[in-house]
């Protein structure tokens, strides 16, 4: 169930990314595809160094997952827009 919710905050995070950095938006479909892979990385992650502690664990799971969607998003358009150069 956590890796689900991870996913979700993921893709959320991800769109947020991409509307805070317009320039390095991929999109809808691909902030959230970017958001889904950081925030799922993100928070297992996050969840594996803090430790499992029930509520810590939930706690860091859902911030890991909504920054590592953030973070990804803004990597891959980063990398996307150097490229197009």
């Amino acid at each position: 169930m956590d890796l689900i919710i991870q996913l979700l905050l993921g893709a959320v995070g991800g769109n947020i990314g991409g509307a805070l950095f317009k320039n390095l938006s991929l999109g809808t479909l691909g902030n959230s595809i970017a958001g889904i892979i950081g925030g799922g990385l993100g928070g297992q992650i996050l969840s594996a160094a803090l430790g499992g502690a029930a509520t810590g664990g939930m706690v860091s799971s859902v911030v890991g997952s909504g920054v590592g969607g953030i973070v990804l998003m803004a990597i891959v358009g980063f990398i996307k827009k150097s490229m197009a150069k």
